[in-house]
């Protein structure tokens, strides 16, 4: 059933979580106040998504294998996205792997589109409109498509987000639904088969195998702070090693980002402990912060904010737009973690 929601969230981890189609881990990066905007609408067979961010992060992103999605920034005035080693500049697409793994990083305010069919259908739209079938790539693309498709691709994603935003129940209705999904789904289609790569993608699976060992780690440690010593024994690299990976994938040391993590992991937990029952000073040490003034110095440069007053705030809540939601049993929405740092290298 077609529908469309509309949130706007200040915890990163209740943005991450209402991304669709991933799994994915956002830690902050830059410093300032945090707020995102996301869009998501389904229509028949194809789901779109909008966000709008104000601060630069980096996210791993896991894709879901039953969905086959494209990428692209939505803003052709913002910095481009780094991914790897390559940029991904505005009038650039994603062409995603299925079950595809990437590290996304942004160092400004960011707007980004994305769409997604199951396998069956991609390969299915690609025959009908190009006569042959369009099989996903078995490592992620970059392609730049013709200038004047590019524009139509967003043009049309702009128009949808608009609708969800002005008029959800005429972008709720079947056949407005059926005719906006047709014209979406033949121009990425086009934008993917017609453009052309701008430069052959670094072997970046070469590194892979050691930043999964890296993510596991992390998952399996959730609330955990970690550091670069244990971490290389407990992945089976040595120092220079885990560097070059994480320098390659994520565009920091891997001192900046266990750091990183560790600053919002005490968010986090800020955010959620009782004020009457736990302190800043808890919560910092626990992290394995001992100059707690210049933990706070750097927690409100990084979040905005200080910690004591993250700690007396009331937890952070996703604030869908009232009049924004298509609610129903059929719905499948659902719930999927450079900057300020030590100065290391």
């Amino acid at each position: 059933m077609p529908g469309s929601t509309i949130s706007t969230f200040t915890d990163p981890d209740e943005y991450q979580s209402a991304i669709r189609a991933t799994a994915a881990k956002l830690i902050i990066s830059k410093p300032g106040t945090f707020k995102a905007n996301l869009t998501r609408i389904d229509l028949h067979r194809l789901w779109m998504q909008r966000g709008e961010e104000t601060l630069g992060r980096v996210v791993h992103s896991a894709l879901d294998p039953s969905r086959i999605s494209v990428f692209f920034l939505a803003d052709d005035q913002l910095a481009p996205i780094r991914r790897h080693r390559m940029e991904i500049s505005s009038g650039e697409i994603t062409f995603h792997a299925k079950g595809g793994e990437a590290y996304l990083r942004s160092f400004a305010e960011s707007r980004w589109g994305a769409m997604s069919l199951t396998p069956d259908d991609l390969t299915t739209a690609g025959l009908a409109i190009t006569g042959r079938e369009l099989i996903p790539p078995i490592e992620t693309r970059l392609i730049r498509p013709p200038p004047e498709l590019m524009a139509r691709l967003l043009s049309l994603h702009k128009a949808a987000s608009q609708l969800a935003a002005t008029v959800p129940d005429i972008l709720a209705h079947p056949e407005v639904a059926r005719a906006l999904e047709q014209e979406l789904v033949r121009t990425m289609v086009r934008c993917v088969t017609e453009g052309i790569a701008p430069k052959p993608d670094h072997p970046q699976h070469a590194r892979m195998p050691v930043m999964h060992r890296l993510e596991q780690l992390l998952k399996e440690s959730p609330d955990q702070p970690l550091h670069v010593a244990e971490v290389c024994a407990a992945i089976g690299v040595v120092d220079r090693t885990l560097r070059l990976h994480c320098m390659d994938h994520l565009g920091m040391s891997p001192q900046q980002y266990l750091w990183l993590r560790r600053m919002n992991l005490a968010r986090r937990a800020l955010a959620l402990a009782e004020p009457f029952s736990t302190t800043v000073t808890e919560i910092a040490t626990g992290q394995g912060f001992w100059e707690l003034g210049r933990f706070a110095r750097a927690y409100r440069r990084l979040f905005g904010e200080l910690p004591s007053e993250t700690l007396r705030s009331s937890p952070r809540l996703v604030t869908p737009h009232p009049a924004l939601q298509s609610p129903g049993p059929s719905r499948r929405f659902f719930a999927g973690a450079g900057g300020i740092g030590p100065n290391c290298r």
